[in-house]
């Protein structure tokens, strides 16, 4: 993930310089995440890339605005986001999509040095806890460990207070917490003493 220097030294690059080699360094930062986040709302892979694609082609477009824009992560999401709503009430005449029919794919969470101590079945359970999280509770939890997003810019990216953002990921952290514990305490019980 991009330093919000390095974003705004490329922001400048791209809106005073037209430079190309600085926009697809945002595009290459971006784009997983956004298409990712575009499938989540379109269920479809090659019409969430043709979105991201037609939302990096606004932003070239418009470039020489690009240095007004203060927070782009944000402007980005918000972009694909609206692109992708515009996208289905064209095409499939669907005007409103709830948080709860959003699906989403997390992709393995980074770990640190000490963190990789932990055992990939531990990992694999964790995973399998975050997968089996509720959609809205999945997206809440991706955009916030995965995406780097805070609360607040969440809760205007997904018109939601930032409070029940906090008690979803209250949520997740939960049940989260509780699969791995369980499983742990089932796993390493200590033998009945003789």
């Amino acid at each position: 993930m991009l330093a919000k220097e390095e974003i705004l030294f490329l922001q400048r690059e791209i809106s005073m310089h037209n430079d190309q080699n600085a926009f697809g360094q945002l595009y290459v930062a971006y784009m997983p995440n956004l298409i990712q986040f575009a499938q989540s709302i379109l269920k479809n892979k090659e019409l969430a890339e043709d979105v991201v694609s037609d939302v990096f082609m606004k932003v070239w477009q418009n470039r020489s605005n690009l240095i007004n824009i203060d927070n782009f992560k944000l402007y980005l999401y918000i972009s694909t986001k609206n692109t992708s709503f515009n996208y289905l009430s064209r095409h499939f005449r669907k005007d409103v999509i709830s948080l709860d029919d959003m699906s989403l794919s997390i992709g393995n969470i980074s770990y640190n040095p000490e963190e990789m101590l932990i055992t990939s079945e531990v990992i694999n359970r964790i995973n399998l806890a975050i997968s089996m999280l509720p959609p809205r509770c999945k997206l809440i939890f991706k955009l916030v460990k995965e995406d780097g997003l805070k609360y607040s810019e969440i809760a205007n990216l997904l018109n939601i207070s930032v409070k029940t953002i906090d008690s979803q990921m209250a949520i997740a952290v939960k049940k989260i917490g509780n699969a791995i514990n369980f499983d742990l305490k089932k796993e390493f019980k200590a033998p009945p003493k003789k």
